[in-house]
């Protein structure tokens, strides 16, 4: 947000951010966490909707939503739904109900960033309305932020967008001997794209197949060149180098009125701030109450664990934002979360399954269960091309198996 706005290294405005978040979630606890993640709701939404009218209304005249979305879809941006039985494929129906469904339950139901949010409830009946509220909204919302983020691609082949979106990044570019190559090649490929996106919408309109799969192809040809100068541009300036999360911020800053500039940077703001207070505050809870109040000093007074929690948060907090600092060109944060936490979510939940419906099985058992299964998830995840998705019903199985084995060894 701010290296786009006044250019600040992205690692500057990590810490400015961090350090925000830092100080309200340590002044205020949970109670902070609930209520600011309450109005940052509210002011997300209102964004999103904004936005998503605005990206719309700035389109060419001669190019209609549905246009769009055909545009969008043929270059595979819209790709929802997928039929196809693939372990090693990453998004198909099969695994978006299996994995994705052990991927919630673990996360909404086991993860404490969550749970804590329930327990503040006043009632049961206010806890489950949440967690139902989750259940309905999260998928919408999220397919609309996906979708608001697939018209912006649209609005960017008709609007020449620059080589690379980060502001530092192309400045250091345009220093680069090779610049001026890449920039040629750059400007002739958005004009191939613009020209055969041009050719495709009226192909569909005219009803004629065979120039419309004609248009088909030349259209994914000229993405697939403008994506390779792109991808040459970033080797230049950094290896590994990824600006997927600048694209959305750059429209906004350039194209939207200053008013809805600062709706929109308000929202980017209140979902980092959500996503950090929330997982630094749960942090905190879990190194006070389950390791520190219970091993190493258990006959503290309130104070004192206030005390503590508000040290393990500050922390926790210092702690994300270093690691932030090296989480830039992991792509689209969504995916690089939940590929994170499949990794430990699958075990996470066989341990509750245990608990819940294995009572029987003991601790030694839901032990070298979780031990069984994350050996073999970084299993799969090293030496297979198995979909992230499926490690959590890999983990999830591994240690309901191998705790019910070791349950029934013990009991001999």
């Amino acid at each position: 947000m701010l290296a786009v706005i006044f250019g600040w290294p992205d690692r500057l405005t990590t810490l400015v951010i961090g350090i925000l978040v830092i100080i309200y979630t340590v002044a205020g606890g949970i109670q902070a966490v609930t209520w600011t993640d309450v109005q940052q709701m509210l002011i997300i939404f209102s964004g999103l909707v904004v936005a998503m009218v605005m990206v719309i209304v700035l389109l060419p005249p001669d190019v209609s939503l549905l246009d769009a979305m055909y545009l969008a879809g043929k270059a595979g941006k819209l790709n929802a739904v997928d039929l196809k039985f693939d372990v090693n494929s990453r998004y198909n129906v099969w695994s978006g109900l299996i994995g994705g469904m052990f991927l919630a339950l673990a996360y909404f139901g086991c993860d404490q960033s969550q749970v804590q949010r329930y327990l503040t409830g006043k009632s049961i009946a206010q806890s489950k309305l949440s967690l139902l509220f989750n259940a309905t909204a999260k998928v919408p919302m999220q397919f609309f932020i996906l979708f608001v983020g697939a018209m912006v691609f649209v609005f960017y082949i008709f609007q020449r967008p620059p080589v690379l979106f980060e502001k530092p990044a192309m400045q250091r570019l345009e220093t680069a001997g090779e610049y001026g190559a890449v920039k040629s090649r750059f400007d002739r490929a958005f004009e191939a794209r613009r020209e055969a996106a041009g050719s495709l919408i009226a192909a569909h309109h005219s009803g004629d197949q065979q120039k419309q799969a004609a248009s088909i192809d030349s259209y994914r040809a000229a993405q697939k060149e403008l994506d390779s100068v792109r991808r040459d541009a970033g080797s230049l300036v950094e290896k590994g180098f990824n600006d997927t999360h600048y694209i959305f911020l750059s429209f906004v800053t350039k194209y939207l009125p200053a008013g809805v500039v600062g709706l929109i940077i308000a929202v980017i703001f209140a979902a980092a701030m959500s996503a950090i207070s929330g997982e630094i505050n749960s942090l905190a809870t879990v190194s006070v109450i389950d390791i520190y109040k219970r091993h190493l000093y258990r006959a503290g007074a309130d104070r004192h664990y206030l005390l503590a929690s508000r040290v393990a948060t500050a922390f926790w907090g210092l702690y994300a934002v270093m690691f932030a600092q090296f989480g830039k060109n992991l792509g689209s944060l969504i995916e690089a979360v939940n590929r994170l936490g499949s990794l430990f979510y699958g075990s996470l939940l066989g341990v509750f399954t245990l608990a819940f419906f294995f009572p029987r099985v003991g601790g030694h058992g839901a032990f070298f269960g979780m031990i069984a299964a994350e050996a073999a998830i970084f299993a799969a995840y090293f030496f297979t091309g198995i979909s992230f998705l499926w490690y959590n019903v890999i983990g999830c199985v591994m240690v309901v198996g191998t705790g019910l084995l070791f349950g029934r060894a013990e009991r001999r």
